[in-house]
């Protein structure tokens, strides 16, 4: 008996030599296929500092986000109330996922910079919108009081609407980087399709409050809210960055498709943080759909299949980049990691 267990323990010993060796000193070119193999994992996987990456990204886009919002006469009540929700703390998940698409094919930060700003305008925009009295009726956003709770409704929504009519001029202001008309009128088609799918999302959602539903019924009307009103922006952030950088039309979908699964992901991770986070670890109200009696993924599947779906949404995103540059792709997969495991 002894023997045999020296036996398995010289085995075991054996393996886990072969398995340091094989992680230790595997190519490169491995990186990211075994990444999709494995469980999930952060973006040391990779040698790639994506909390640096992140934070240099949120650096450059506020200060355009600062420029492109000067207070002025006579709309600067207006343009005091854009700017309290669009440079507020956030952590700039979607201007930073368009950079980051549009140097992985090929293109330069300031090629895209004015098509980030825009859908963070389109961001914000939708918050001071998400947040009124008739839509989710909230009163603390990332930390603060929400925008209609300082400034008033009425111009709360004007706001709202002007941060919309402000991200399409950004948008096509791009023409100072020398970028084909052609890539711009696509990428305010990407941001019209983005509103619409904001829209259309906000109502299903409000429809849902207080219905029944089955499991799968739900499931459908639950991914059919969220596929248009939480992944339309990040799909939106990709692709125009993809666009604007010059991307083919397989790289341009293959990028659509990735951001869509980071979408649906971070809805469902929202959703299992809402029941399991208080309010000062959010920075918003915890608890606020289960009050209003939302379609949420923890109420048709629980908290820990909610937790198992983000994962399987999170594997699938990482095969939709399979192929390309490995150096470049590094921030995007980094970025799935870290939505699928972030806190608030």
């Amino acid at each position: 008996m002894e023997n045999r267990e020296v036996f398995v323990y010289i085995v075991i010993s054996i393996f886990r030599s072969l398995q340091f060796l094989f992680w230790r000193f595997r190519p490169r070119y491995n990186d990211v296929t075994s990444a999709l193999t494995r469980p999930l994992t952060s973006a040391a996987s990779y040698d790639f500092k994506f909390m640096s990456y992140m934070v240099n990204k949120a650096k450059s886009v506020n200060k355009a986000l600062e420029e492109a919002v000067p207070l002025r006469e006579p709309e600067l009540k207006i343009r005091e109330a854009m700017r309290y929700t669009l440079l507020s703390d956030g952590k700039r998940v979607r201007p930073m996922l368009c950079l980051a698409a549009c140097e992985l094919v090929g293109g330069q930060e300031s090629t895209a910079m004015s098509a980030a700003c825009a859908i963070e305008m389109l961001h914000a925009s939708s918050l001071i919108l998400d947040d009124l009295p008739c839509m989710d009726n909230d009163s603390l956003r990332r930390g603060k009081p929400t925008n209609h709770i300082v400034f008033g409704e009425s111009i709360a929504i004007l706001a709202s609407q002007a941060l919309i009519a402000l991200a399409v001029q950004k948008t096509t202001s791009s023409t100072f980087a020398d970028v084909p008309p052609e890539r711009i009128l696509k990428t305010v088609q990407e941001m019209v399709k983005a509103v619409e799918g904001l829209v259309a999302g906000q109502q299903a959602d409000l429809a849902g409050e207080g219905m029944r539903f089955d499991s799968d019924t739900g499931l459908e009307h639950l991914e059919f809210i969220h596929i248009h009103k939480t992944a339309a922006l990040l799909e939106a952030a990709a692709v125009m960055g993809a666009i604007m950088g010059g991307g083919s039309d397989e790289e341009i979908e293959r990028l659509r498709s990735y951001a869509r699964c980071i979408g649906l992901m971070f809805q469902v991770v929202d959703d299992v943080l809402d029941v399991t986070k208080s309010s000062e670890e959010l920075g918003k109200t915890a608890g606020k759909d289960l009050i209003a009696g939302k379609l949420t993924y923890p109420r048709l599947m629980g908290v820990e299949k909610s937790k198992e779906y983000a994962e399987r949404l999170n594997i699938e995103a990482r095969e939709h980049l399979l192929g390309f540059d490995i150096d470049k792709v590094a921030p995007l997969v980094s970025l799935a990691d870290y939505i699928v495991n972030r806190q608030n």
